[in-house]
């Protein structure tokens, strides 16, 4: 089998191997194996990514799949295509009691967390920077070379200080404040005060004199955490980067939340979408991805207006603007998608052993393992089972060459499903 379509090297191919095969997706890989959701990924990247989002739009999708149904590969490949135009990222899991919607202090600090600026694949092999410190680390060092190129010592410190002072305005001035401060902090070698401006800039508990010092005023709670956000997002553009790609993955129901929690939660999807439509809120494309739509049934005013806010289904064709994106509306017969991600992961596993497969035993093999899995639909998400136990499946064809039967497939993927 030709390795020719895929370029990477043995070692990146069994890093994704490696992840795969425990039912994950790799933080770097998804678009080797990406199968049915060519239309989708590529009207997002012309419609929005290439230049809505660039030009100052916000838009926000809703993503539907089952757990084990392919929502965190979507999200990945959403955020390598992005990552192509020079946006920041942030991927959270969402789940009631670590990162619940209806507490956004606790989704703002998860954001900040997980700020990703493009990273090559290198980088995310040997360990990858995240969070809003890399962030600014990696701001300030592109600024110091840039100015490093043709300015003394002493006029690179007076330029780096007129920048950080020109900054923004944002709709926070204590955030505007804690990104200046923190800019002048490493300029000056003040690794302290550093820690302690990122203290706050992550929403945790910091010196309250020393913040005031700076201009710090506010504290980061559930009344000023939007505010936040959207002054995060005015920070990054002004940085030099296209926007910001949020990526809020719900793993878990909301069953076990109250009432009142769950309509906060819809209170503040609710505000956030709109905010898409108002102009202090640019260059942002928001994507939550849920289990089900579940958590819309009810017949109270916030359940009906959210309804009303997502009833439009994203169609490459018909509907771009739509804002549904459901997973298991993929136009391609379910057996078929599978046994077409599993060549896909064949010719990485080629690559990662350096190795053929006999094309006959193992496109069998493949579609043994792919109705199998499917035969499993009702029990688990059968998409995750199917590349778990395609992986073992290559594993027993590389040890004995012989054909794994229909039989054997059942026994590899039970095995897979405890």
């Amino acid at each position: 089998m030709a390795n020719r379509e895929i370029e990477i090297d043995s070692q990146v191919a069994r890093w994704i191997l490696e992840i795969v095969g425990m039912g994950n997706p790799p933080e770097y890989g998804s678009q080797y194996f990406t199968v049915g959701l060519d239309d989708y990924l590529s009207t997002i990247d012309e419609e929005y990514l290439k230049t809505h989002i660039k030009n100052g739009g916000s838009i926000f999708k809703m993503v539907i799949g089952t757990y084990g149904g392919g929502k965190t590969h979507f999200l990945y490949s959403i955020r390598e295509k992005a990552w192509g135009y020079n946006y920041i990222s942030s991927y959270i899991s969402l789940s009631p009691k670590e990162t619940p919607f209806h507490k956004l202090e606790l989704v703002y600090k998860a954001i900040v967390a997980n700020l990703m600026y493009p990273q090559t694949p290198e980088e995310l092999l040997s360990g990858y920077d995240r969070g809003i410190e890399a962030v600014i680390k990696t701001w300030y060092s592109q600024k110091y070379q840039e100015l490093s190129a043709k300015l003394s010592d002493d006029a690179i410190r007076k330029e780096l200080n007129s920048y950080a002072s020109s900054l923004g305005s944002y709709e926070s001035t204590s955030f505007r404040n804690a990104v200046k401060e923190a800019f002048l902090c490493l300029a000056e070698k003040k690794e302290n005060d550093f820690t302690l401006i990122l203290q706050w800039l992550k929403g945790e508990n910091s010196q309250k004199n020393f913040l005031n010092n700076l201009g710090i005023f506010e504290e980061i709670d559930k009344s000023t955490a939007f505010r936040m956000i959207r002054s995060l997002i005015q920070w990054i553009r002004e940085i030099g980067y296209s926007g910001l790609i949020m990526l809020m993955d719900e793993a878990e129901q909301t069953s076990s939340m109250s009432r009142k929690e769950k309509d906060t939660l819809l209170s503040n999807l609710r505000e956030l979408i709109d905010a898409c439509g108002h102009a202090n809120v640019k260059n942002t494309m928001f994507f939550y991805a849920v289990p089900d739509e579940s958590f819309l049934d009810g017949q109270t005013q916030i359940y009906v207006a959210l309804r009303q806010r997502i009833s439009g289904v994203f169609d490459t064709e018909i509907n771009p603007r739509g804002v549904k994106i459901d997973l298991e509306k993929i136009p391609v017969e379910a057996v078929d998608m599978l046994a077409e991600i599993g060549r896909k992961l064949a010719r990485i596993y080629e690559i990662a052993y350096k190795t053929p497969f006999k094309s006959d035993t193992l496109e069998e093999s493949i579609e043994n393992i792919a109705n199998a899995a499917y035969e499993k639909k009702f029990e688990i998400g059968y998409k995750r089972l199917f590349v778990k136990s395609v992986i073992n499946a290559f594993d027993i064809l590389r040890s004995s060459e012989k054909l794994v039967s229909i039989e054997r497939a059942r026994e590899v993927v039970d095995a897979n499903m405890h």
